[in-house]
């Protein structure tokens, strides 16, 4: 072997020890930050400390390690049910849930991304605890769906241990049918005030939804929008107040939201069982059914599990 063979061969064999070293100890240093692992799915130091993050700035306390590392062993053994049963769709439902949240906290999910990155929270990581909450809500509820058929007679005792007074107020069923007095965005107060003046001018000479609506829909500006039915245990507390108030054919009152001024015609009205007190008890049985099955079909999850901490 020539001297110059010799030296490249003695160059490449030095290249591949270095990568052999190199890839050791990237492989080491994983292990090292491995903190659990759950049915073969590591969580790593990294998965604490950026989930330690996330319950900081989501409840404004500062969780114990214990807390976090239990919270992320859970989470893995709710996602990987998606190995073992067939549910389709989950991550368009996280994409979209994650646009909710943003919308909820007045800006676009781009921007919520972007204030996460600013204390220190990655996108994936609340989009997998989002991912294990929906997975493990439709497990749940599938898995003990009888479990969540509340009878009146349930509902009912449990109103009148509670809600005594409420028990024998009655829920309505109302059909309406939006009306909106359109204003441009970034219009001055006084665009508001003149729109109202509109709004109660029709309300004025609004005396059924078959002639008041045609007359809506000859203004200038204004959207009537498709019929909808609203149940008033669905309502907020303010607006069942004021549908009480107002007569079948009716408008209410205008109310200024984000689009211009916007008022309901109430078109139709029905008794129905669905009062909101009865809504508020499903509510809270549906809850506490819930939390019970959900405890223990985790501790069957966990139980059947391999979890090995380091």
């Amino acid at each position: 072997m020539t001297t110059t063979s010799s030296l490249l061969f003695a160059m490449r064999r030095l290249a591949l020890c270095a990568l052999v070293a190199a890839a050791a100890a990237m492989t080491g240093q994983a292990r090292a930050q491995t903190v659990a692992i759950v049915n073969g799915d590591p969580i790593t130091q990294f998965d604490i400390e950026q989930r330690s993050k996330l319950i900081q700035l989501s409840s404004h306390k500062t969780p114990t390690r214990n807390e976090v590392m239990e919270e992320l062993v859970n989470e893995k053994l709710k996602i990987q049910l998606l190995k073992r049963f067939m549910i389709e769709g989950v991550d368009k439902d996280v994409d979209n849930a994650y646009a909710n949240m943003a919308r909820r906290m007045r800006v676009t999910p781009k921007d919520f991304t972007e204030n996460l990155a600013k204390q220190g929270v990655k996108v994936e990581t609340i989009k997998s605890r989002i991912k294990a909450d929906l997975i493990w809500g439709q497990m749940i509820r599938g898995r003990y769906q009888s479990h969540f058929q509340f009878s009146e007679k349930d509902i009912n005792a449990r109103l009148e241990t509670k809600k005594p007074d409420e028990a024998a107020v009655v829920g309505y069923d109302y059909t309406l049918r939006p009306i909106l007095f359109v204003v441009p965005r970034g219009s001055p107060p006084a665009a508001y005030e003149a729109r109202s003046k509109e709004a109660e001018s029709l309300r004025s000479q609004f005396q059924s939804c078959n002639e008041g609506i045609s007359l809506a829909r000859g203004l200038r500006y204004v959207a009537v929008r498709p019929q909808v039915v609203k149940a008033s245990a669905e309502l907020p507390a303010a607006l069942r107040d004021v549908l009480a108030k107002t007569e079948v054919g009716r408008l209410t009152a205008p109310e200024t939201t984000a689009q211009g001024v916007e008022v309901f015609a109430l078109c139709g009205k029905r008794q129905s069982d669905n009062a909101p007190a009865k809504k508020e008890i499903r509510d809270e049985l549906t809850n506490e059914t819930f939390q019970t099955l959900s405890k223990k079909y985790l501790k069957e999850l966990r139980d059947q599990a391999m979890i090995e901490y380091r």
